[in-house]
């Protein structure tokens, strides 16, 4: 069973593009990244598959079951983080906690607890008391003390300082490590190319992209850097080309025979060749276009 399927998922609101076509697998156990800027996608396909809003056309499955007539009993197995999440300003944070589980039916004191601990969230603040990163944290609890299958998370770790975006990230890998699936929008490829496995690249409301995160980063290209030299040699398929403090540093995606051919005739001082980094893959796949694989 997968944890996550859309066939066809589009929405429109009103003549506005919100995704389009979208076909979206994403398996049981997976830690799995859903990347875009902002505005390409990611949150209206989020807010589909919990039936916060209505396709225009086409369907999502969760947990193996339908959004729609199934949506109550695949929330009881879901965790939602939303990228701002809302809370009443008037409540402590443990009169919170205390009313999401309640919601759900499930005692989740002792969970709750240790989820505080290690986040460090002072549970007898006001939400109205608490800064942007307090109230991330005290919205992660919320997603993740009734210990969900499936972790759906929309830009998490805005607001968090490093230390407890290091702790979160051990947290989801504790909880992918026992079984759950994790789905993670961001736009911070850094954080999906460190914690996910798989990954999906979305542009403009259409899947552009979809395989293992290693996957993706065989693009052929190499991020070539030449130092000595204030000019790059005359190939074809160089792009992404930036100066440095002694030479320069360019993508390269052709014949490697013909890169070493004319490098052999610079004066160089030194040189680097190495694999992108997700960053220049995500570049290097909205740069080219072109359909899901």
């Amino acid at each position: 069973m997968n944890a996550i399927e859309t066939h066809a998922l589009t929405k429109y609101y009103g003549k506005a593009r919100g995704v389009l076509d979208l076909n979206l697998t994403v398996e049981s156990g997976a830690f799995f990244g859903f990347i875009g800027p902002n505005g390409a996608g990611k949150s209206t396909t989020i807010r589909c598959l919990l039936g916060l809003i209505h396709p225009s056309s086409g369907g999502a499955m969760v947990l193996g079951q339908p959004v729609g007539r199934e949506l109550p009993s695949i929330l009881r197995d879901v965790g939602y983080l939303p990228a701002e999440a809302q809370f009443y300003s008037g409540m402590q944070v443990r009169d919170l906690l205390r009313y999401a589980a309640e919601l759900r039916r499930v005692d989740c004191r002792e969970e709750a607890a240790k989820l505080c601990d290690r986040l460090q969230l002072d549970v007898s603040r006001k939400i109205a008391e608490l800064s942007l990163g307090n109230r991330k944290k005290a919205a992660i609890v919320c997603a993740l003390q009734h210990n969900p299958r499936l972790c759906i998370l929309d830009e998490p770790t805005s607001g968090l300082d490093p230390l407890i975006q290091r702790e979160f990230f051990a947290l989801l890998e504790e909880r992918n490590r026992a079984g759950a699936t994790i789905f993670l929008s961001s736009h911070v490829l850094s954080e999906i190319q460190r914690h996910c496995t798989h990954a999906a690249i979305i542009r403009e409301g259409r899947l552009i992209a979809c395989d293992r995160v290693e996957a993706l980063a065989q693009t052929g290209a190499r991020r070539v850097t030449l130092h000595g030299v204030t000019a790059p040699p005359p190939l074809p398929d160089i792009r992404d080309l930036s100066r440095t403090s002694d030479g320069i540093s360019f993508l390269y995606s052709g014949d490697v025979n013909a890169l070493i051919c004319q490098l052999a005739a610079l004066r160089l001082t030194d040189l680097t060749i190495s694999e992108p980094d997700l960053e220049e893959i995500f570049l290097h796949y909205y740069q080219e276009g072109g359909e899901a694989k």
